[in-house]
């Protein structure tokens, strides 16, 4: 049988991986006016939120559609602040990721709409991390649906078998695991930096 091909290519989830993020101040916020919304999960089932990180519904709507949780008036603009500012960076998995792309092909690869995509370029620049970026709301499919594993391979010129993705969710990794590439399902910076070693990877 023959050897598997040595990584080439880095790819990289951008939320739960490079940032972490703080839903509370925008719960708080639509509690404040009415919203019955307990957690992030009873926001997000509420709100066209596929649609927005397919790229189908701008920004605008998708804010409005916030809005409209509360029984009260709120502030478009004022949720619109608490959507942005949600984002703590990983320090060590942005040291990595840079490290990396030192000595391979580094990619991003994350379910996300126009205005976080903005807001982390203008804030942590993540548009400069790596050699380019695949957002979903560009590629008008999301993980963990083949065809933007598919988008990558074509935009970046990706042999399946020398690519390993790196992403919190299984059911992410195991889509990208369907195409032939590598996966490693990301807990924690130590853990994955193990991973990345096993599979060959020099990690700095």
């Amino acid at each position: 049988m023959a050897a598997s091909p040595a990584v080439r290519n880095i790819v990289l989830d951008i939320g739960w991986v490079l940032v972490r993020l703080n839903y509370r101040p925008l719960i708080e916020l639509l509690r404040e006016h009415g919203a019955d919304v307990a957690d992030r999960e009873a926001v997000m089932s509420r709100i066209a939120l596929e649609e927005h990180e397919c790229g189908r519904l701008e920004g605008a709507g998708l804010l409005q559609g916030i809005a409209a949780l509360a029984r009260a008036p709120v502030s478009v603009r004022e949720v619109q602040k608490r959507w942005l500012n949600m984002f703590e960076v990983v320090p060590e998995m942005m040291a990595l990721a840079h490290r990396l792309s030192e000595h391979y092909r580094v990619y991003l690869l994350s379910n996300i709409g126009d205005l976080h995509w903005v807001q982390l370029s203008r804030e942590f620049r993540m548009h400069a991390v790596g050699h380019g970026a695949l957002p979903s709301f560009l590629a008008g499919v999301m993980k963990p649906h083949a065809g933007i594993y598919q988008e990558a391979e074509r935009r970046f010129a990706l042999e399946p078998a020398a690519t390993v993705f790196i992403d919190d969710r299984a059911d992410n990794i195991a889509g990208a695991r369907e195409r032939g590439w590598q996966g490693v399902v990301h807990q924690a910076p130590s853990s994955t930096r193990a991973a990345l070693a096993a599979l060959g990877v020099a990690v700095p």
